[in-house]
């Protein structure tokens, strides 16, 4: 059984999945990392679960998920009007631009998809009277925003983000749409794709190829994380049991670190962490301190298994398998 095969039996023994039974799920942005954990789960629950998939490339789709009689893609952009006549009874949206690139190099695609995206997911939602839905937002503590530099580009992401957490607010209040809103800290686990250029994707590979991590910043900068499939546990918990408008902030609290100080806790014979300071400007992220607050999640009975040390070990033996 492989890490990821393994990951999908913890999240249905982990998670009473059988708030699922008979029902169908939308999911969109289904191929991605926490997408097609989400789907594997549901079809794997042996509740009967019904998936429509949301994807742009149905290739890619099919050998992730082979074929299996509960699943149905819907291949198209999450730009368009979504077109499927099925009525999904609850809906995970977490289809959204996630490349850092993009996110300089193309800001307004950034910011428009994260907008038209979700209002046509929320349009879908409204017309089928859906019981729960839940959207994918990212790291943004539930009371206090932050800085954010609304000039600088790479905001794109960050600034798309927050509209749709206003857009989601506003349908629930003006039209009754049940979507809550799920916070997630930097997120990986089994299945992290090899192109992944996020700096947790390049630490792993740089173990795997035994090769020194080279660190162009001092590596100040300090968030928590979270597994995989505690995100995926805390998803399923914020759909059933959060409360409609409301942002629950998804993290391990107990793996709150420094980029320099995760770099160094992989270090072995064969890597090793060198600094080479870039005082050039090459688009990285500010220096920022991100320590989430999981309080809010934690009083619906959910809590992180997985810490730091097994994340990167379960991630380096998935890597590895493939």
């Amino acid at each position: 059984m492989t890490i990821l095969d393994e990951d999908i039996q913890n999240i249905i023994k982990d998670f009473d999945m059988s708030v699922f039974k008979d029902k169908v799920i939308l999911v969109t942005g289904a191929t991605g990392l926490i997408g097609k954990l989400c789907v594997k789960s549901l079809l794997n629950s042996g509740y009967n679960v019904k998936v429509i998939a949301l994807v742009r490339n149905p290739q890619k789709a099919e050998k992730i998920f082979g074929t299996n009689h509960n699943l149905q893609l819907l291949v198209q952009d999450i730009n368009d009007k979504i077109t499927t006549d099925i009525k999904a009874d609850y809906i995970i949206h977490g289809a959204s631009v996630t490349s850092s690139a993009d996110f300089v190099n193309k800001p307004v695609e950034t910011i428009m998809t994260a907008i038209n995206g979700t209002k046509n997911v929320l349009e879908y939602a409204k017309t089928s009277n859906i019981k729960g839905m839940v959207y994918l937002s990212s790291n943004v503590k539930e009371n206090n925003y932050g800085f954010i530099d609304i000039l600088n580009p790479r905001s794109s992401y960050s600034e798309g983000k927050k509209i749709v957490e206003t857009l989601c607010s506003s349908y629930a209040t003006e039209y009754n749409v049940p979507v809550k809103i799920a916070r997630l800290s930097q997120t990986f686990g089994a299945g992290v794709d090899k192109n992944d250029n996020r700096v947790f994707a390049q630490f792993v590979k740089s173990v795997i190829n035994k090769e020194n991590i080279i660190l162009h910043t001092k590596g100040e900068t300090a968030r928590n994380y979270c597994y995989t499939t505690d995100a995926v546990r805390a998803i399923f918990t914020v759909l059933f049991k959060g409360e409609t408008a409301q942002a629950y902030n998804i993290a391990n609290k107990n793996t709150y670190i420094t980029i320099a100080d995760m770099a160094k806790s992989l270090e072995n014979e064969h890597t090793k962490v060198v600094f080479d300071i870039d005082d050039k400007n090459r688009g990285f992220n500010p220096t920022m301190q991100i320590c989430l607050n999981t309080d809010k999640l934690e009083q619906l009975n959910w809590s992180a298994k997985i810490d730091l040390v097994e994340m990167f070990e379960r991630t380096i033996k998935s890597m590895q398998e493939e």
